[in-house]
């Protein structure tokens, strides 16, 4: 198509659901923007969400948030496009979503043509292309293993541009989609209108995370790209925030293991010639990106199974004694566990946390040997394969370590404070990553079904 002089995408936050000021948004309006783009989900809250169906993110602000979308969209006149939705875009969270617009559509009486497309891939679909062999290890990873697949309760495939594109070929005013590649949610109608590829993918990089790019940085507020034929535009909606030439390449630099090359979809992102420079207190240029296509087109896959059940119990500990015996404490009520329940060996993980000493990195802790605290907040976790078994032996360590006796004990009546009555907590099912390969493709909408109505 006709590429226009300039291409403004409008990213009013990072995730759906994660809010933005109405005075941001209200001033990105006033800018004129082509299209308005989000991202509506991430693995980042790990593999529970695609397992179990449900959205990370929370009913009614993802409602608020698409209410003022739609709205504006249908004010500018201009598509409105969701990725990812749902929090992890499988079947389910697509539907979720869905039932939302269609009930802002009746609320706010607003008419559109709405394209959905789908990502979750069919298990019989996924085993014919297993059996041929393209689906493919993404290092550091290894093969997939037949079981793996098979136990998957959903599986998704990270979609590209195409699907995106063919939805707006077909006049779609709102796409909401199933699991995405992010830069692709912006990246679709540049590139449907000619503006250059690389350009694209590596401004829909910055700003799927919205302000999270500009000084202050923040996940809950706008951020407007403008794309032009050698270069684009990044600066803030906020009067408060700024962009910065090292503040945007500093993002674009987020979630990659190679700092010069983002894989996605079809190609590569080589930004080894990127040049960031500031042009104004508040905006960044970008130049200089370029686009390697891909021999073969492959999807990245993802895919999550059931672990088992969970049960946590939360404490605290303030006695020095106990801090500085810990280890040898949580050994001994491992120990008695496994004595007492030796008939549920294999069956169940007993896990403890230590926060105030190394609860976060583990083992990676730097600020190790000796005592490093005055207190530590004890999280026992206990995962099996049913939740009354989880329930049992988060039950028996708790109190195990209660009163647990240990040289120059004082406090008699327990070791522990608890900050909560129920002590123990059923966590219900846990899931596991169990698919996370590339599956190599001849088209790339294939997997991506899109339907087209009138809302």
């Amino acid at each position: 198509m006709m590429m226009k002089e300039e291409l403004r995408v409008f990213s009013p936050t990072a995730i759906l659901g994660y809010g933005f000021p109405m005075a941001s948004f209200e001033a990105g309006l006033k800018l004129k923007p082509h299209v308005i783009a989000v991202d509506g989900g991430s693995t980042d809250p790990g593999p529970y969400y695609l397992g179990s169906g449900k959205s990370f993110t929370d009913r009614a602000a993802v409602k608020r948030d698409l209410k003022v979308m739609l709205a504006g969209g249908k004010e500018m006149r201009i598509p409105v496009i969701i990725g990812t939705a749902g929090g992890s875009g499988a079947g389910s969270h697509l539907s979720w979503c869905l039932d939302i617009v269609r009930e802002i559509a009746r609320e706010k009486n607003l008419g559109f043509k709405l394209a959905t497309i789908g990502a979750q891939i069919p298990k019989e679909k996924l085993l014919r292309h297993f059996d041929r062999g393209a689906i493919k290890p993404l290092p550091p990873g290894g093969e997939l293993q037949r079981g793996e697949l098979e136990s998957s309760k959903s599986v998704v495939g990270q979609m590209g541009m195409e699907p995106f594109i063919k939805a707006l070929q077909a006049g779609a005013d709102v796409i909401l989609a199933g699991r995405a590649y992010d830069p692709a949610v912006f990246a679709s109608y540049p590139v449907w209108k000619g503006f250059d590829t690389a350009l694209s993918l590596h401004m829909g990089k910055i700003l799927e995370c919205a302000a999270i790019a500009a000084e202050p940085g923040s996940g809950s507020d706008c951020m407007m790209g403008f794309l032009r034929e050698d270069h684009f535009l990044l600066e803030p909606m906020h009067p408060d925030r700024v962009c910065t030439a090292t503040s945007v390449a500093a993002h674009t630099l987020y979630e990659k293991t190679n700092p010069y090359l983002l894989p996605g979809p079809g190609g590569t992102l080589d930004l080894r010639s990127a040049d960031f420079s500031q042009v104004s207190e508040r905006s960044v240029k970008v130049s200089g990106s370029r686009y390697i296509p891909s021999d073969v087109y492959s999807v990245k896959l993802e895919g999550a199974r059931l672990a088992g059940f969970r049960t946590v119990s939360i404490a605290g500990a303030r006695d020095p004694l106990f801090i500085d015996r810990v280890d040898k404490i949580i050994e001994g009520v491992q120990e008695r566990v496994q004595d007492n329940f030796s008939s549920f060996t294999g069956r169940y993980r007993l896990l403890f946390r230590l926060y105030g000493r190394d609860g976060v990195m583990a083992g990676l802790e730097p600020l190790s040997g000796g005592n490093v605290c005055h207190e530590l907040g004890i999280i026992i976790e206990a995962v099996a394969d049913e939740q009354e078994l989880a329930n049992t032996i988060c039950s028996f360590a708790r109190s195990t370590m209660l009163h647990y006796g240990y040289p120059g004990r004082m406090a008699t009546a327990g070791n522990l404070a608890f900050p909560y009555s129920p002590s123990d907590f059923e966590g219900g099912e846990v899931y596991r990553f169990s698919v996370y390969h590339l599956l190599e493709v001849e088209d790339p909408e294939e997997l991506f079904p899109l339907q087209v109505e009138q809302v």
